[in-house]
C-alpha cells in the first residue's frame, strides 16, 4: 500500500495549492479517503472526508467554503483543492485511506502560507 501526497508548497495569504494524493497497493474505489493537517506543536486534525464514491464529503469548520475534497477512482487520486489560504492553514498535509482491512497514511506534503 503506497500513498504519495503532492502539491504542497509556499503560498502567499489569500492564495491557492491544489494537494493530490496518488494511490496505490489497495481497491481505491472501496476506501474513503481523507486530508488531515498537523501544524508545528499541534496535534493532527481532520480537514476533509470524502465517501467511496464521492458523493459524500465533510469539512471542518475551519476550512469551509475555501477547500474542496474530490477524487478520481479510474486515476486513484484524491485532492484537495485549498482557496484562500491562510497564515493559519500552515501545517503538513497528510491523505488517508480508511476502510475493511484498515487505515493507511502517506507522508505528507508540507504547506506554508506566508507574505
Amino acid at each position: 500500500v503506497q500513498l504519495v501526497e503532492s502539491g504542497g508548497g509556499l503560498v502567499q495569504p489569500g492564495g491557492s495549492l491544489r494537494l493530490s494524493c496518488a494511490a496505490s497497493g489497495f481497491t481505491f474505489s472501496s476506501y474513503g479517503m481523507s486530508w488531515h493537517r498537523q501544524a508545528p506543536g499541534k496535534e493532527r486534525e481532520l480537514v476533509a472526508s470524502i465517501s467511496p464514491t464521492g458523493s459524500n464529503s465533510h469539512y471542518a469548520d475551519s476550512v469551509k467554503g475555501r477547500f474542496t475534497i474530490s477524487r478520481d477512482n479510474a486515476r486513484n487520486t484524491v485532492y484537495l483543492q485549498m482557496n484562500m489560504l491562510k497564515p493559519e492553514d500552515t501545517a503538513v498535509y497528510y491523505c488517508k485511506a480508511w476502510g475493511g482491512t484498515g487505515n493507511y497514511w502517506g507522508q505528507g506534503t508540507p504547506v506554508t502560507v506566508s507574505s
